[in-house]
């Protein structure tokens, strides 16, 4: 069977996210795979190139993987004319002018999450990118997830009858780094180098409930600081000057109310890291990233408040577990491989890719819009971007 081999440049492939989900688990998976069937029967097979700042760290992962193509020059490798696509997994303030040389040099551009630092700044890689003629993507990863994908198989069914509310509990506690070791990078500490859960996870907040519910009309959030001062990798103690906690409201079109909480100063006692409640007329349904467990309107129990009395009810015993129906792919692999196909194959009757740059905005005014609201302490409406 014919390949077409389609060279990729992989920028930020050092860092955890970049290294283990798109190059190890995505698209060295692939290749592991024997490459990914395209419309006319074809493998496409990615060829590798990996940007980065440290040239011993990208020689090093290139041996370990048997990659020969590596470069420290992001403009040497754009300009190869076996290149048609730029990934970006860079931390987010180096993100916006390497996209714009991807999109000088005409590359298609897939990348991470947000797009850009602002909304104006997204919003301009998203007109020059169309006005390019190049297509594009950003990674919306947690729609790909067993759990959300049993979810949305439940929304579309009919399950719920009308939605009512989505209530989400995201995070875990994040060590401060002085008697253990932290588990995520200081930057994400320091609003001056991009970070705050608010810019993180707001972004997946937007498309989750978009794309699963409606479409979101207005936020008010409140955030917080809760750990004043952490411990680097270095082991120096530094200020931390970035939101660790955010607790948001999102009222979206016809009347579902989304509260969610995102923290990494919680300690969990729940079944997964991030789990979403959907109350609806007809049923209720829990998801996380891989289960989900539903309760009928039939068998809703009708319990009775007394604090007098010890609970007898096992609340948790009364949910059914919805079955997997089908294999569940990595979620980043799934993602990479319809942007594959977008790219070679060509759009579907036309369209744009789903997760385009414009949802890539939307995530980013979210974002922006929710420290806004925690600043003046008010909600804000969103209104429609000029794409």
């Amino acid at each position: 069977m014919s390949r077409i081999p389609i060279g990729i440049v992989l920028n930020g492939v050092t860092g955890r996210m970049g290294y283990r989900q798109h190059l190890v688990r995505s698209l060295l998976a692939i290749r592991e795979e024997g490459g990914l069937p395209s419309r006319d029967g074809s493998l496409i097979w990615p060829e590798l190139v990996l940007v980065g700042r440290n040239a011993d760290k990208l020689e090093q992962l290139a041996q370990r993987h048997g990659l020969t193509e590596w470069t420290t020059d992001l403009d040497a490798a754009l300009a190869r004319p076996d290149v048609q696509i730029y990934f970006d997994a860079q931390v987010t303030q180096q993100r916006e002018k390497a996209i714009r040389a991807a999109i000088d040099a005409g590359k298609h551009v897939y990348t991470e999450k947000p797009l850009a630092e602002d909304t104006d700044a997204a919003v301009a890689l998203c007109r020059a990118a169309r006005s390019a003629g190049i297509k594009h993507g950003v990674v919306q990863d947690k729609l790909f997830l067993p759990g959300l994908r049993k979810l949305k198989r439940l929304i579309d069914g009919g399950f719920f009858g009308r939605i009512l509310s989505v209530r989400g509990e995201f995070g875990y506690w994040v060590f401060e780094g002085d008697w253990q070791a932290a588990q995520r990078p200081s930057w994400n500490y320091r609003a001056a180098d991009g970070g705050g859960i608010v810019v993180d996870m707001f972004p997946h907040w937007q498309y989750v409930l978009e794309q699963l519910f409606a479409p979101i009309r207005s936020v008010q959030a409140t955030i917080a600081t809760h750990i004043p001062t952490r411990v680097d990798e270095l082991g120096q103690q530094y200020e931390a000057t970035a939101d660790d906690a955010a607790y948001g409201t999102f009222e979206l079109e016809g009347g579902i109310v989304a509260q969610i909480n995102s923290s990494w100063a919680v300690r969990v006692r729940r079944d997964e890291l991030v789990e979403f409640q959907v109350d609806g007329t007809h049923g209720s349904a829990v998801a996380g990233l891989r289960e989900c467990h539903v309760q009928h309107r039939g068998t809703t129990p009708k319990p009775v408040w007394n604090p007098d009395l010890p609970v007898t009810e096992p609340f948790r015993a009364q949910w059914q577990s919805v079955p997997d129906n089908e294999p569940f792919d990595n979620g980043f692999k799934a993602q990479w491989e319809l942007f594959l196909r977008h790219v070679v194959d060509g759009p579907e009757n036309g369209a744009a890719f789903p997760w385009d740059f414009a949802a890539g905005a939307r995530g980013v005014q979210l974002a922006e819009l929710g420290l806004q609201s925690a600043r003046e302490g008010r909600r804000l409406d969103i209104p429609a971007l000029d794409l």
